[in-house]
């Protein structure tokens, strides 16, 4: 009987012993034991196809790259700040600059990917010298896009802002309105949406590329390439070094994302590296 007791004993422990081996194979993990599945935020054109792109150069990497689509510019910054998110992509400098402070956040960049040229929409109109006075312009309504494109409307000869208005400017900073027109602030992502309800609309690409324009044909207006837009692959600070993350900059910044970009969207979206 004792010999029998100690034989099932050792043959529970060998199956408990089996069965963690089998837990544990299911996840890729890094030296240190870490999980290798990285959590991006991001808004679906183009940040979501490019991260596609990466997503295939990280599996030779041994990392899992979860993509979790977003349709405004609030949440993905605070998933990021709860630790919902390892990282997000959808967002410049000066927006993530601006959200920091508002919400007493410490997001970082981790790395420049590319540029989208802002640009002014109409389904009225084919060129700026036929909009009429007083006509509604909508822009967006966060103050580092809603400067932006009052600095683009400024560009077009439609208003003169303030000398000390900076990036941020609002509609309080138009010093000079030859045709009156009126500005309407509205969230970034319904901003194609009211095209049948507006003169004019100053659209993000991302936003205008999702709603079937192609801003290099379909702008009347849009940015140089030298636009300081930069979109940025963003982090919770201290996290910058972390394998998984270095991993994932690295392949933001691969000859072969470079090239998708280029092909894939013909102009209307800027590769920010070389």
């Amino acid at each position: 009987m004792k010999k029998i007791r100690v034989i099932s004993i050792l043959l529970v422990m060998s199956l408990a012993l089996f069965a963690l081996a089998g837990c544990g194979s299911d996840t890729k993990t890094d030296q240190a034991g870490e999980s290798q599945v990285l959590k991006v935020g991001a808004t679906p054109v183009p940040h979501a196809e490019i991260l596609q792109v990466a997503k295939g150069i990280l599996e030779k990497e041994g990392v899992t790259l979860d993509i979790i689509e977003y349709q405004d510019y609030v949440q993905p910054n605070l998933a990021l700040d709860d630790g919902e998110l390892d990282a997000n992509y959808f967002q410049h400098q000066p927006y993530l600059d601006s959200f920091n402070k508002e919400h007493h956040l410490d997001l970082v960049s981790g790395v420049g990917v590319h540029i989208e040229p802002m640009g002014i929409y109409s389904n009225t109109i084919t060129k700026m010298e036929e909009l009429k006075d007083n006509a509604k312009v909508a822009i967006p309504n966060d103050p580092t896009n809603g400067g932006r494109a009052l600095l683009l409307l400024q560009s077009a000869g439609l208003v003169k802002l303030a000398p000390d208005a900076g990036l941020e400017a609002t509609e309080h900073d138009i010093i000079d309105n030859p045709k009156n027109i009126e500005v309407e602030a509205l969230e970034a992502p319904m901003l194609p949406k009211v095209l049948d309800d507006v003169d004019i609309a100053v659209i993000n690409t991302n936003y205008a590329l999702d709603a079937g324009f192609n801003p290099i044909n379909d702008a009347i207006v849009i940015e140089g390439s030298d636009s300081p837009y930069v979109n940025i692959l963003a982090l919770k600070s201290g996290r910058e070094n972390e394998e998984k993350i270095e991993k994932l900059i690295k392949a933001l910044n691969n000859p072969e994302v470079k090239k998708f970009i280029e092909e894939k969207y013909q102009g209307a979206v800027i590769p920010a590296f070389e």
